[in-house]
């Protein structure tokens, strides 16, 4: 059976922007109201713009604006438009496939949807600033949670010519990116470009990173085109000033849909402990052979992460970024689950009085 919102007209330009059978099926209820499917491609001041059969439209989101930010429409969303009368409205959108969420700099406990439907986060990298592994493994816990396949891209890679430094470089990535692919990339020399054209052309990856990262250049040579534009970055630190303002939703030439974003200053977890335990897979894999199933890798008899630390094969590093990610994401997630936030603070309790019980002993030695 073919769908109403199935034509060759709405086939040829959404499937372009990711349409397919299933979200065909999932539309087929709005499509009998005589609604019309799109995605929308950007967001701004309770409007968007969406990309229908008929091209691009503008529609309020008035209809769609619940009290919970993460369920507002966000770049990516397929939408159902209604596209009768003057101004058009957004009705609803259909269930996600997957979302990247943070958690906002407000007070407020509330999480911001930054894409929805991405098949791959790509996570850029510049090569111009010393590497910041912690910041890495952060945008990666969320790109893990969100459902979305990540991939690191070391943007910039010809301001690195020694083929040594640079080898150093991606193994040091690759060790803080378990299971995650490490491309180097050099936009200005179009080197790796073919690669990371080739992987975003399978569905929405969406663009992550600090400003100065390079990500609307790295758009603009995927693009063929000069769509975003860009500005140079600082010398001081390799920083740039933020060149996107909004997340903007592109199809590719060679296929595939891609997301660029602002640069992130503020990358904070959002109910991402899946995301975290990813990233982290070899110390949760080594947690499985410590003596007490609750241990918490710090001072605990047989905690075989800390031997692991102690023989050299852990980095304390990495160790440290764990717990600093596993603290904030408890943080978080405590401030909307009693339940949680009453068992961290028996746990705080816990472990503060074996601190202090620990201290008595070491003075008891000690007089």
């Amino acid at each position: 059976m073919t769908h109403p919102a199935t034509s060759s007209t709405t086939s040829s330009v959404l499937t372009a922007h990711g349409w397919d059978t299933a979200w065909a099926d999932a539309f087929a209820p709005y499509a009998a109201q005589g609604l019309v499917p799109g995605r929308v491609i950007r967001v701004d001041r309770g409007q968007c713009d969406v990309i229908t059969a008929d091209g691009v439209c503008r529609a309020d989101t008035a209809f769609v604006t619940p009290p919970d930010p993460l369920r507002v429409v966000c770049t990516g969303d397929w939408v159902a438009v209604d596209a009768a009368g003057s101004p058009r409205y957004v009705r609803t959108y259909l269930p996600r496939r997957t979302a990247f969420v943070r958690s906002t700099s407000s007070q407020r406990s509330e999480g911001q949807i930054l894409a929805a439907n991405v098949d791959h986060a790509v996570v850029a990298v510049s090569l111009a600033a010393e590497l910041d592994l912690a910041r890495v493994e952060r945008f990666l816990a969320l790109a893990w949670e969100s459902g979305a396949q990540p991939l690191v891209v070391l943007t910039k890679a010809d301001l690195v010519p020694d083929p040594v430094t640079l080898g150093h470089l991606v193994r040091d990535v690759e060790a803080s990116a378990p299971g995650v692919p490490v491309l180097t990339v050099s936009a200005t020399h179009g080197e790796g470009l073919d690669v990371l054209a080739a992987v975003v052309a399978g569905g929405t990856a969406v663009l992550l990173g600090q400003s100065g990262a390079g990500k609307s250049t790295l758009a603009n040579a995927l693009l063929g085109e000069e769509v975003m534009d860009v500005q140079a970055i600082r010398d001081v630190d390799g920083k740039g000033r933020h060149t996107t303002t909004t997340r903007n939703l592109l199809a590719l030439p060679g296929g595939g849909v891609l997301i660029d974003t602002p640069g992130l200053r503020g990358v904070g977890l959002w109910d991402a402990g899946g995301g975290v335990g990813q990233v982290f897979a070899e110390i949760e894999e080594l947690a499985g052979g410590c003596r007490f199933h609750d241990c918490a890798h710090e001072r605990e008899p047989g905690c075989a992460v800390l031997a692991a630390v102690d023989s050299g094969e852990l980095p304390q590093r990495r160790l440290e970024s764990y717990r600093k990610l596993l603290r904030e994401n408890q943080r978080i997630v405590a401030r909307t689950d009693a339940r949680l936030r009453a068992e961290l603070r028996k746990e705080w309790k816990r472990r503060g009085a074996e601190g202090r019980a620990a201290m008595e002993m070491k003075r008891g030695r000690h007089r």
